[in-house]
């Protein structure tokens, strides 16, 4: 079976044999674009990449560029996209001390949420990033995200690697990746991580907070969990929401689970229309998980009278969760805990930190 992707080997210093391993996978998005000689945006060739960031050289790296063979917009990543790339760590991961995962930033936070969950027992740095300005732009913010990227897969301390879980790096700042959020589309700071610690911050040198970053686990073997669920849906509630809306979507042939993007602490209509539709939804086994529309703070079922109800009838608190890993991590629950109540359990409790 042809994979889906080639590879391209990359020395990046001298005839010494290189300190670290790190293997860049190329999904697509804005980063590895270029302009040609007719001032069009093309994808950029990886194998020219020192070429076009000669400070590379700096590093003695072995570097391996995995490129897919359809580079995809982010809008359209889909869960096959996801076994892709959790498929290249796993085929890859006793060769290389990293992985450097270039992906559009519309998408971002929802692949990099959906790859913590399916790579169960991760030991080493799979780092995301991509830019707002493609490579060939001259103040394109790739070159910086990139070479930062690279350091930040690469760097070890007592022969262990500083990073041991999935992150997001984007503009000096590393980020835990489902706990990240985009939030901006103009501006080069496209990411934040409101609820949680930024992990590390780049100026002149790295500084990473060692309390917020997930220890590494001496005895952990990785184990990857693909072809997750995708029979799930998400209503945001907003004022003057109707019944057949709320109907319609919990009526969706096949639904397995539902993200409720609520008010404020967590709370919702109290109508009685609304919540007969959800409560009929759990009677029929679908999970309802309940996650705020805030950007900060976190759902508390019962502080107020109006989510009071969600919590009687059995909706789940998904507490300081963000959306994009709400919904991901109802993808991984749904496919790999086989019982209503074991599915229950791990969604209310942090499973790769990406809730308190």
């Amino acid at each position: 079976m042809e994979k889906p992707y080639k590879l391209i080997h990359i020395e990046t210093a001298t005839p010494k044999a290189p300190e670290s391993a790190v293997m860049i996978i190329y999904t697509g998005g804005t980063l590895g674009m270029v302009y040609n000689e007719d001032q069009a945006l093309v994808p950029f060739d990886f194998q020219n990449i020192l070429d076009e960031v000669p400070s590379l050289k700096n590093f003695n790296l072995k570097i391996t560029v995995a490129s897919f063979h359809n580079l995809i917009d982010s809008s359209n990543v889909s869960p096959k996209h996801w076994d892709d790339i959790a498929g290249l760590v796993e085929d890859y991961y006793e060769e290389y001390d990293g992985f450097i995962v270039i992906h559009g930033t519309d998408t971002m936070s929802y692949t990099a949420s959906a790859i913590s969950f399916m790579l169960e027992g991760l030991n080493k740095p799979v780092i995301f990033t991509g830019a707002q300005l493609p490579i060939g732009a001259a103040r394109s913010d790739a070159r910086e995200n990139l070479i930062t990227a690279i350091e930040i897969a690469s760097q070890k301390l007592n022969h262990r690697p500083i990073v041991s879980e999935v992150c997001i790096y984007f503009d000096n700042l590393l980020l835990r990746g489902n706990r990240s959020k985009k939030v901006e589309s103009v501006q080069f700071d496209a990411f934040q991580s409101e609820n949680y610690p930024v992990l590390a911050e780049a100026g002149v040198i790295i500084e990473y907070n060692f309390s917020a970053l997930r220890p590494f686990q001496t005895e952990a073997e990785l184990k990857v969990r693909k072809n997750i669920q995708q029979e799930v849906a998400i209503l945001k509630v907003f004022p003057g929401i109707s019944q057949s809306l709320v109907d319609g979507i919990l009526s969706i042939e096949g639904l397995r689970g539902l993200v409720i993007e609520t008010y404020g602490s967590g709370n919702a209509p109290t109508e009685k229309w609304f919540i007969d539709a959800l409560n009929r939804a759990i009677e029929k086994d679908i999970l309802i998980l309940n996650v705020s529309q805030c950007m900060g703070g976190k759902v508390i079922q019962g502080r107020y009278q109006t989510s009071m109800d969600l919590q009687s009838i059995g909706v789940i608190s998904g507490s300081d969760i963000t959306t994009e890993a709400a919904i991901t991590k109802m993808m991984y629950v749904l496919s790999h805990a086989h019982t209503k109540e074991m599915q229950q359990s791990y969604l209310i409790k942090p499973l790769r930190g990406e809730m308190e």
